[in-house]
């Protein structure tokens, strides 16, 4: 049979776009389709804008500190229109690069929103296209569950382009996300309310890191308050909007965050209809080898239950294209996966949570300190850094690394490449460390936890 293309992606996102290029340069005839700008989550309403506007909530502190080095700024003004609108070209350059690689690389093209119709056919507006292979890469969107009032509430796409700054704010949800959001308009001069129904943020980190990060936030400013389940959101009068919670009303807010998770896109997508199973948690099942339980049909990025970070779509998009065109069968490999969470201060993590690895290794021995940074004893700023390695006690792998502290994304970055190669304690401890830097006390850790399991 003589298919339209030999591969046709239904969403272009960064793993959709990678998965496109990649299997063009193979030399596949390939289309795809979206039905918004081109780009994605990541660039148009995640990583990207929310990681300018972390930079810019930094500045109000940067001036703080700066006091502490003999630097003195008269007050500042923060132009939030002018702020959007920068981070909006910067969005837009980066959506025109993408289309650009498409168009250099021979990608066809499709404005719309793209469905299934049987194993080999999509269909975009009143068109049929054909395809031998087809993939699915449309992303997750924020979830708002349904309580009175959540129509006044936000999600985290709304917060980037709000007209103008909220004077207060609640933030509803305990995960990255809405830490992220937190620490930006508690930086930006907003007054922040965190709501998180569970007993710390951040579920899944390793504990130390949870409760590391929220005394430091709360130094910060950010009033945390955990145990809180909202059941309804009210508007009164004069616009304002209150939080209903255990039968008291907080507030008022000018804004209502809610961050309290992402649902896979499959809605609409003709997958009954053709056949593509779905997981326990509603996204699309898939194997090793992105590939769905239609033969044809093949799956990648936040529209799967894999780890839902950018890095991880691409690098699927990229191992697919090899996979199917590019003659080397490889599977995704989700260990090791680095992540970062752009806090403030920020969080980074590789490997297992002190929890997860007594599950799996039983004994471990734990390293930990935290400290003051060296520019905090001029700055005066009560911030503290820590630091933590995870140690398999049998083998001395370290098998996890956790960072709360300022650039410990780009720390962990580094760390991450020797966690992956399987170093040894003793291997890190071989290491000479950068001096002063953070970062060496990662080789300089000599002093185990004591063993409170025994």
């Amino acid at each position: 049979m003589e298919f339209d293309y030999d591969l046709f992606v239904i969403g272009a996102g960064s793993g959709g776009v990678r998965l496109a290029r990649m299997s063009a340069s193979y030399g596949a005839r390939v289309g795809i389709a979206e039905e918004e700008q081109i780009g994605g989550t990541c660039v148009l309403r995640g990583c990207i804008p929310k990681k300018l506007l972390v930079y810019a909530s930094h500045y109000p502190h940067e001036v703080e500190d700066a006091k502490g080095f003999g630097w003195t700024f008269g007050d500042g003004a923060l132009d939030w229109p002018a702020l959007i609108a920068a981070k909006d070209r910067e969005i837009e350059r980066l959506s025109g690069i993408y289309v650009n690689l498409l168009a250099q690389s021979g990608v066809g093209m499709h404005a719309g929103r793209a469905t299934l119709v049987d194993a080999h056919t999509v269909a975009v507006g009143e068109r049929r296209i054909t395809a031998r292979h087809i993939a699915i890469a449309t992303g997750s969107r924020p979830s708002l569950p349904p309580l009175p009032g959540i129509e006044h509430a936000i999600t985290s796409r709304e917060a980037l382009s709000l007209a103008a700054r909220p004077a207060r704010i609640a933030v509803v949800g305990g995960g990255y996300i809405a830490v992220e959001f937190a620490g930006i308009f508690n930086g930006l001069g907003s007054r922040v309310e965190q709501f998180y129904r569970g007993a710390q943020i951040l579920r899944g980190f390793d504990d130390d890191v949870r409760q590391f990060l929220a005394a430091e936030m709360t130094k910060q400013g950010v009033t945390i308050r955990t145990g809180a389940s909202v059941d309804a959101i009210e508007r009164a009068s004069d616009g304002t909007l209150g939080l209903r919670v255990g039968g008291a009303l907080a507030g008022p807010y000018d804004a209502v965050l809610y961050a309290t998770g992402r649902v896979p896109n499959v809605e609409g997508l003709g997958l009954e209809a053709a056949g593509v199973a779905l997981d326990a948690r509603g996204a699309i099942a898939v194997d090793p080898y992105s590939a769905t339980s239609v033969g044809s049909i093949h799956a990648i990025g936040d529209v799967t239950s894999r780890p839902q970070l950018t890095p991880v779509a691409t690098r699927d998009g990229g191992l697919l294209a090899a996979t199917l065109f590019g003659g080397r069968r490889i599977g995704a490999d989700h260990a090791w996966v680095p992540s970062a969470v752009f806090s403030q201060p920020e969080v980074a993590t590789v490997g297992l949570t002190e929890a997860r690895a007594r599950d799996v290794h039983r004994e471990v021995d734990i390293y930990r300190t935290s400290f003051k940074a060296l520019r905090h004893t001029l700055s005066g700023r009560d911030e503290r850094t820590l630091m933590k390695l995870v140690v398999a006690r049998d083998s001395q792998r370290v098998v996890g690394a956790h960072m709360v502290g300022r650039d410990a994304g780009e720390i962990i970055q580094g760390i991450a490449i020797a966690i992956r190669a399987g170093a040894t304690k003793a291997q890190f401890d071989d290491t000479i460390g950068i001096h002063p830097t953070a970062a060496e006390e990662f080789v300089t850790m000599r002093q185990k936890v004591a063993d409170q399991a025994g």
